[in-house]
């Protein structure tokens, strides 16, 4: 059973609804942070925009060598056989997950930009704005700079329970406490094949 995603635009989805990842230099060093997908017009993940506080050694690993491993985690979760009338059915975790590897390059003229772009994503309907910081984001933006991560590979898992039975996929969709992974499930779902009692 593949786990695949049916889509490229649902790797996409998932970091613009799960943006914090994982960024490993070759060191083994690693920095939670937000990142933005870009997309050709196929919606196909080509790269991830993001930003470093200068000061973080990263900056420096990467100048060195650019290689990097990027993480994503979307919905997870433990699923219950208290969800499933089936009285043999096992227990499993569903999760959709996303292994990029990609080449760093600092993108310094694009600092204010990248800055603005996540926090309009993050801020959807205008919300709040770094222009609200006032002479402090001036003062601040000398210290960050911006990167674009270029895809290399890409590996997107989304065991979302493709592999259930009709009726076991219903139940956990029905019952599952976590509502996130629940509509991710029956969003991949809804494409799955008929699997029979």
């Amino acid at each position: 059973m593949s786990f695949a995603p049916h889509a490229p635009t649902d790797i996409a989805a998932l970091i613009a609804a799960h943006p914090l990842a994982w960024v490993v230099s070759r060191d083994f060093d690693a920095t939670p942070l937000p990142l933005l997908a870009e997309c050709d017009g196929q919606g196909r993940l080509v790269s991830l925009l993001g930003h470093y506080a200068r000061r973080n050694p990263q900056v420096a690993a990467f100048e060195a060598n650019p290689n990097a491993l990027i993480l994503f985690n979307g919905p997870q979760g433990y699923v219950s056989p208290r969800l499933v009338s089936n009285p043999v059915w096992g227990a499993t975790w569903n999760y959709a997950t996303l292994r990029i590897v990609a080449e760093i390059a600092f993108v310094a003229s694009e600092t204010d930009t990248a800055l603005r772009r996540l926090a309009a994503h993050l801020e959807p309907r205008g919300g709040w704005q770094v222009d609200a910081m006032g002479d402090r984001y001036d003062r601040m933006i000398d210290h960050i700079v911006a990167f674009r991560a270029t895809v290399t590979s890409c590996e997107a898992v989304f065991k979302l329970g493709q592999d259930e039975a009709d009726g076991a996929f219903a139940e956990i969709v029905a019952g599952h406490p976590n509502r996130d992974l629940a509509r991710a499930m029956r969003d991949q779902g809804d494409r799955r094949p008929q699997n029979r009692e």
